[in-house]
């Protein structure tokens, strides 16, 4: 026996041991439950033989008839909270086989090469990461009937494959199956009963405690979930450290087993993972974000990550070379209707890491990349153009000299910010007010749709387990301080002018997001002249640049 397969046959052994110390947790629970009844039923048959008689004793025989009845109540009820409650289900996209035949193929022959179960379905997320969800708590749930519970349990016993999309769209065929062999070598453990048994007793305490910290219910229906919840959280205290190392344990199993199938492609992968995720990053904050805020949701958000991941390796020294991989066949090509995918993932990912319903309507609709520059890059520019000019009438501010009033110009911003900066100054005055414009703007902001049900009207939408509030799994950008926003704010203004007077047009950069484009050529060097006259007073770096790109700053400029 090699030294991987006694490492496995370890690590296999591990997971169990965890798995039955979770089980041993369950059972004593138990065995906590039923005591003060055994004790009742002692005391019973000892009065009925004619031990322990007397007054006092028969008072002892009831107060502990009373407890147990009391204590299994309770337990009956903590059970059935558990059993009821729905373990949240991350958010996917669902594959169907006959959408994507040649994906169930390859993810199958791994499994029968990795001699595993297959799994039983797979998914797409929004997201670099792959992973394995066991869905059968969920199910148990959804079919009453007895005949369709048993055919339910049978058809999930294996866990769902969820894929991350940015995988499919950049990785060759022969790197997802590398990317991938790890993961479906976990359905091994999956189909283990003792594994499966203490995960299925993990999930539903961590859900009971998700339902018992739940608002919104009255305190007569809130106080026996509340309970059930603090008793699941207590028990699930006990379980952490077992079902923590358990799952490492399973992992590493999974590792070792996955090592004999493409390892050699397995290790230069794992570099498309890590670039694959430095354009996903940079592809939502820069890219996707500004569309988002503005009720609008790219809708071809993987494929803009091969766009962004091209530009990446062409401009990075640490990417030379990945670009020739892409006359290889890629992991797309194994879904029938990519197009169709990638537009349901991108949606997904608005409402995941921006908020949002779940299908298109007037304030929330689906721009294509030949669209965004003039739809979202321009419109953005000139909405915060005309939020810088809000500004400074409120301010009182009067307009450029050489300037008509009744239009907007660049040079009345800048002849309000020439002059000396620092604390006090008009830059830090202008700033206060811009930042105090973009909170009142975002509170006065329509918010999203709440999350609807799927057209498809297959089951409840796994986003209402998050609640009705819009939801930044996390933030995809730090809050930017008042001379940021400004600086945003006259560096639009300035894009503004250079499109209606110097021919100018906007852009997409795929990995900085709106651009400037001056005669078909980006001109990423507008920040630092910005940010002189914004920080120091400075107006001078910026009329250079104005007079060398033939922006006209006493042109009337259009606004939204």
């Amino acid at each position: 026996m090699s030294g991987i397969d006694v490492g496995e046959e370890l690590g296999a052994r591990a997971a169990q041991a965890r798995a039955l110390a979770l089980l041993r947790i369950r059972s004593r629970a138990l065995a906590v439950v039923i005591t003060p009844a055994a004790v009742a039923v002692v005391l019973f048959a000892a009065g009925a033989q004619g031990h322990l008689g007397g007054p006092f004793w028969d008072g002892v025989r009831w107060a502990v008839l009373g407890v147990a009845v009391v204590v299994l109540l309770v337990a009956t009820a903590v059970a059935v909270s558990v059993a009821r409650a729905r373990p949240a289900v991350s958010p996917t996209v669902p594959v169907a086989e006959e959408g994507a035949p040649d994906l169930y193929r390859l993810v199958r022959d791994l499994a029968d090469r990795l001699g595993v179960p297959a799994p039983s379905a797979i998914a797409l997320t929004p997201d670099c990461d792959s992973w394995l969800e066991d869905r059968t708590h969920r199910s148990n749930h959804t079919h009453r009937s007895s005949k369709s519970k048993a055919a339910a349990e049978a058809k999930n016993t294996a866990p769902v494959l969820v894929i991350g999309s940015p995988f499919l769209w950049w990785m060759r065929v022969a790197e997802l199956r590398a990317v991938l062999a790890p993961v479906v070598a976990g359905t091994d453990s999956s189909a283990h009963p003792d594994i499966a048994a203490a995960r299925r007793f993990v999930r539903g305490l961590d859900a009971a405690v998700a339902d018992g910290a739940a608002p919104g219910r009255g305190a007569l229906r809130g106080a026996p979930v509340t309970f059930a919840g603090w008793v699941a959280r207590l028990l699930l205290r006990a379980c952490r450290e077992h079902a923590a190392e358990m799952e490492r344990c399973v992992a590493a199993t999974a590792s070792m087993r996955a090592q004999g199938v493409d390892y050699a492609l397995r290790i230069a992968a794992q570099e498309q993972v890590g670039l694959a995720y430095a354009g996903w990053d940079r592809l939502l904050t820069r890219v996707a974000l500004p569309a988002w805020r503005m009720g609008r949701w790219p809708s071809r958000l993987d494929a803009g990550v091969v766009s962004a991941l091209t530009e990446l390796s062409r401009r990075d020294r640490l990417a030379d070379g990945f670009t020739s991989r892409l006359g290889e066949r890629p992991a797309c090509d194994l879904l029938e209707e990519p197009g169709i995918a990638d537009e349901a993932t991108s949606l997904l990912a608005a409402r995941l890491f921006h908020g949002g319903p779940a299908e298109s309507g007037p304030d929330w609709a689906p721009v294509d990349w030949q669209q965004y520059p003039d739809e979202v890059v321009d419109r953005k520019w000139r909405t915060e153009a005309a939020r810088l000019h809000r500004v400074l009438d409120a301010m009182g501010v009067p307009p450029a000299s050489a300037a008509d009033p009744a239009v907007p110009t660049l040079a009345r911003v800048m002849e309000h910010l020439a002059g000396p900066g620092g604390p006090g100054g008009p830059g830090e005055e202008l700033a206060a007010g811009i930042g105090a414009a973009v909170a009142r703007d975002d509170a006065q902001a329509p918010p999203p749709g709440p999350a609807q049900q799927a057209a498809s009207g297959a089951g409840a939408d796994p986003l209402d387990l998050w609640g009705p509030d819009p939801l930044p799994l996390f933030p995809l950008q730090p809050p930017r301080t008042g001379t940021e926003l400004l600086a945003d704010h006259v560096a639009a203004m300035v894009c503004c002018a250079a499109v209606d007077t110097a021919g100018a047009a906007p852009g997409l950069d795929w990995l900085d997001g709106p651009a400037l484009l001056v005669d078909g050529e980006r001109r990423a060097d507008l920040a630092t002249p910005v940010l002189s006259l914004v920080e120091d007073g400075d107006p001078d770096p910026l009329r250079s640049w104005l007079a060398e790109v033939g922006v006209r700053s006493d042109k009337p400029v259009r606004l939204v």
